[in-house]
């Protein structure tokens, strides 16, 4: 699997199945050699994926991330083999825990102890036997991992981890935890606007629901930002630290940062001036674009 050091991360649901693969394809054409994408509310991230796969050829389909709660450890093993044999090994399982909110309430299903029931989660999966052609490759599995109990699981079970919502100091600590040989593979939201005050607001909208799930927000104190940072929106220090806003340049030097920090791929979300995640601003991918480079 030629993961290369640049992808994209991007919720399709606000796109019809034929746009989906279409934004797949442009994205092939500039260079790109991932597009992560998410589950929650939309589209089952598996079928998701084997759209995307049969409509590009070279694209790497990845998870970011695929709900454990979402199916049994035997359907996801199968899938991933499947989806691997399929498209000549360019499917990338990334598998996460979700939120308690999203899995207890939304889905009716106990959260148990994440790190614990994802460990059983991967377990089941190794044991699961499959009656079909297998891959060429051993499929690759990447965890969502944030805090330092779930990226050790990664480091031990897994090939690498997709933390999400995170920082280049948070990329130097999780690589010291997985270690050599593992992939490392956060998700970096990009904006392209350069006046402050119009970045600012923009970055809260995109961040504000995320603020509000604990998982991140004992992930953010972790990296030192207080109850101060996290009211109101966020303080300054907390939307700069967590989007990377500006021009080409800016954006360009902030992406650096993790790959110096122990980054192998990062995935770039865009984030429209709005503030929104589901409306694209594609115009940061032309300017960042791996075939233009």
């Amino acid at each position: 699997m030629k993961l290369g050091k640049l992808g994209v991360w991007a919720g399709l649901d606000g796109m019809t199945a034929a746009d989906a693969q279409a934004f797949a394809r442009r994205l092939e054409k500039r260079g790109y050699t991932a597009l992560w994408t998410p589950e929650s509310r939309g589209r089952n991230a598996l079928v998701n994926a084997a759209w995307l796969l049969a409509g590009t050829s070279s694209l790497v389909v990845a998870t970011g991330i695929a709900n454990i709660y979402a199916r049994d450890a035997m359907a996801t093993a199968n899938a991933q083999r499947g989806l691997n044999e399929q498209s000549g090994n360019r499917f990338l399982l990334g598998l996460g825990v979700s939120h308690k909110p999203l899995v207890s309430t939304m889905r009716g299903h106990a959260y148990g102890k994440p790190v614990a029931t994802m460990r059983a989660y991967l377990e089941a999966m190794r044991a699961a036997p499959y009656q079909a052609p297998p891959p060429s490759e051993t499929p690759c599995t990447v965890l969502a991992a944030l805090g330092p109990k779930m990226l050790a699981l990664a480091a031990e079970m897994t090939d690498g981890a997709h933390p999400y919502c995170v920082t280049p100091e948070h990329t130097a600590q999780a690589r010291k935890i997985l270690g050599p040989g593992k992939l490392l593979c956060p998700e970096v939201m990009v904006l392209l606007e350069t006046d402050p005050t119009k970045a600012r607001a923009a970055a809260r909208t995109a961040l504000a629901s995320y603020i509000q799930l604990e998982n991140y927000a004992n992930n953010w104190r972790r990296l030192g930002f207080g109850d101060d940072d996290l009211a109101g929106g966020g303080s300054n220090r907390f939307v700069d630290a967590n989007i990377a806003w500006g021009d080409e340049g800016a954006i360009r030097k902030r992406l650096q940062l993790f790959w110096d920090a122990g980054a192998d791929h990062v995935c770039i979300q865009s984030i429209h001036p709005s503030g929104s995640r589901t409306t694209i601003d594609e115009r940061v991918f032309d300017l960042l674009a791996p075939a233009s480079a």
